[in-house]
C-alpha cells in the first residue's frame, strides 16, 4: 500500500520541472508501487497526460488498471530491483484511474539499450527502472504526436557505473 507520505509532493519537484519546460503535453514516468506516479499525476492534474511505463516482466499498475483494482502480480526481470512491487498501493491505483494514467509495457531488453543511450548520448547516469520511462519512447511502445510535448522523468541511483 502507497504511504502519502511518500508521494512527491508537488512543491517539491513541480516548480523545477515547469520552469524549465513549461508547456508539457505528456509526463513519462517509470511506475513499481506507484508513489512517483500518483505524485505526479496529482501535481499536473488537468494539465498534461501522465503515461506509466513499466517492464513487461513487472507490469503492477498495468494489470491493476485491468482488473480494475490493484492485484499481485509475479516479478522478475533486469528492473525488479528497483520497479519490482508485486502490487500497486491503493492510493496510487486510485489517483491513477482518477487521473486517467495510461500504463505501457516496455521489454527489459528495450530498458537495457534505453540506459546505454542515456550514457552514451547524454552521459546521463541513470539505473534500469528509471531508464523504463526512456524505453517507452526508444522502443516505441509509447509513439507520441508529431506536435506533442513529452517529458522523461529520470530518477534513481541505484546503479552501477561499470555495467554502462
Amino acid at each position: 500500500m502507497t504511504n502519502p507520505k511518500s508521494l512527491p509532493a508537488p512543491e517539491q519537484w513541480a516548480p523545477s520541472c515547469w520552469e524549465q519546460v513549461p508547456e508539457v503535453d505528456t509526463i513519462l514516468v517509470a511506475v513499481g508501487g506507484g508513489g512517483l506516479m500518483a505524485g505526479v499525476a496529482a501535481a499536473v492534474e488537468g494539465s498534461a497526460k501522465v503515461v506509466a511505463v513499466e517492464p513487461g516482466t513487472a507490469p503492477t499498475l498495468h494489470a491493476a488498471l485491468a482488473a480494475g483494482e490493484p492485484v499481485d502480480v509475479a516479478v522478475s526481470g533486469i528492473a525488479a530491483d528497483s520497479l519490482g512491487a508485486r502490487r500497486a498501493g491503493e492510493i496510487a491505483f486510485s489517483v491513477a484511474v482518477r487521473c486517467g494514467v495510461e500504463s505501457v509495457l516496455v521489454r527489459d531488453k528495450d530498458i537495457i539499450e534505453a540506459r546505454s543511450a542515456l550514457w552514451n548520448d547524454y552521459r546521463i547516469v541513470v539505473e534500469h527502472g528509471a531508464a523504463a520511462a526512456y524505453a517507452a519512447l526508444t522502443s516505441g511502445a509509447y509513439v507520441p504526436s508529431a506536435d506533442e510535448r513529452v517529458a522523461v522523468i529520470l530518477c534513481g541511483a541505484n546503479t552501477d557505473p561499470a555495467t554502462l
